[in-house]
């Protein structure tokens, strides 16, 4: 396994495979695992707000007995002075044994990663990738769905700047059968370099804007908030918003077994009449958030 993870294909599927058995052992028998990474130290340099991805990092590596340091703003850190990510990275490997972290600026990860030789792992770089919550997904769609082929998932809401949408197609491109139904306005419609990749590949993909129409074919829903960080027009983000919002009515379109994902944090785009619902999985989702990262800290130290 490459020791930067900034996308998910620097994971083959024999990594990913082991990363989900892993996983499967640590959610089965945590305790087994709970001095894995005694007197090791994880730095969480977060230039971005999180809370999710930040603490679930952190419940990881203090659950393999380490330690972690950290900062959870640009504001908190020397970049506030005018530091480089370079510079920045750099002084941390001094302190750590392996980092996680976040930037606003997409290529901030992979600037990162060329500076230091200890493992780096791309917490979210701006709309590229996110790979640990790439994994999440696969970990959440594989124990409630029990395979990751022959799915049809649907994916919903700002898939413009989405990273969490890129990074898993590009993840569920490389099982077999997987069809996408992406469904968005127009104006957060897919960046054409993925549309590229889907028909390049010759892959089944249909792009949709009504989410009511496509319900009933979905295995998955993955909705994604409209994120209001990355528009330079308040007008434009108050405008779509409010472009797709699931609820009861919506719910009752869907197959019996169909289960709903979210990255989160969510605004409205999930009514909380839905948390009740059986097939609604994003705080289940959250959970395994905690286990993969684990489990991929583990093999990135290679003390699993």
């Amino acid at each position: 396994m490459k020791k930067k993870i900034i996308s998910p294909l620097d994971l083959s599927t024999q990594d990913i495979d082991e990363l989900l058995t892993l996983s499967d052992r640590i959610i089965e028998n945590p305790q087994a695992f709970a001095h894995k990474c005694d007197g090791k130290i994880l730095a969480t340099l977060f230039f971005e707000p999180s809370t999710r991805t930040r603490l679930s990092f952190e419940s990881a590596m203090l659950s393999l007995g380490g330690q972690v340091l950290g900062f959870s703003s640009a504001n908190s850190s020397s970049a506030a002075k005018g530091e480089s990510v370079a510079d920045t990275v750099r002084t941390v490997e001094c302190y750590a044994d392996i980092i996680a972290m976040r930037h606003p600026k997409e290529g901030a990860a992979t600037v990162a990663a060329a500076k230091i030789d200890c493992p780096l792992i791309n917490a979210g770089d701006g709309g590229h990738h996110h790979p640990t919550q790439t994994l999440t997904d696969l970990l959440t769609i594989h124990r409630l769905k029990g395979h990751l082929d022959n799915l049809t998932i649907g994916l919903c809401g700002d898939l413009k700047f989405g990273r969490t949408v890129h990074s898993l197609i590009r993840a569920m491109m490389r099982y077999q059968g997987v069809k996408f139904v992406l469904i968005s306005p127009k104006e957060l419609q897919i960046p054409d370099y993925i549309r590229s990749d889907l028909e390049d590949g010759g892959f089944d993909f249909v792009e949709a804007e009504r989410l009511e129409e496509v319900m009933p074919t979905l295995d998955i829903l993955y909705m994604t908030r409209v994120q209001r960080e990355r528009f330079f027009n308040e007008d434009d983000y108050i405008r779509l918003r409010d472009s797709y919002i699931l609820d009861k009515s919506k719910m009752e379109l869907a197959k019996s077994d169909m289960i709903v994902m979210h990255p989160l944090p969510r605004v409205n785009e999930i009514s909380v009449e839905v948390d009740d619902d059986p097939r609604a999985a994003y705080f289940k989702q959250a959970k395994f958030g905690r286990f993969v990262r684990m489990a991929l800290i583990l093999k990135l130290l290679e003390v699993a």
